[in-house]
């Protein structure tokens, strides 16, 4: 299996729980699809750098996993009917790093 890391920018009108959803429904796509997630970090709202379907923020959830075709034929399919998602990105890697958060608060 490889690793991938998986970006998903999601409408920035939506509600907590509609949010909470999102990110299980996900979490639950990798792990039923012979994947297996190793980390999800919840980047929060953002401003984007162009205007994407007239938003100019997203909220940000980002994946880390392990998987296969199989795992992202899935995700892919899933992400393309889901009209709550505007953007996503889905990167392979040799070796995730699972230490560092791209967005995280400092102290």
């Amino acid at each position: 299996m490889a690793f991938y890391e998986n970006t998903i920018v999601a409408k920035q009108d939506l509600a907590e729980k509609e949010l909470k959803i999102l990110k299980d429904k996900y979490n639950e796509i990798i792990n039923k699809s012979s994947g297996k997630v190793v980390k999800i970090e919840e980047w929060g709202l953002l401003n984007l750098a162009n205007k994407i379907k007239n938003y100019k923020r997203g909220f940000y959830i980002h994946f880390k996993f392990e998987g296969n075709t199989n795992t992202l034929n899935e995700i892919e399919k899933k992400i393309k009917l889901d009209s709550s998602i505007i953007r996503h990105l889905t990167v392979k890697y040799k070796k995730l790093d699972t230490e560092s958060e791209f967005f995280k608060k400092a102290n």
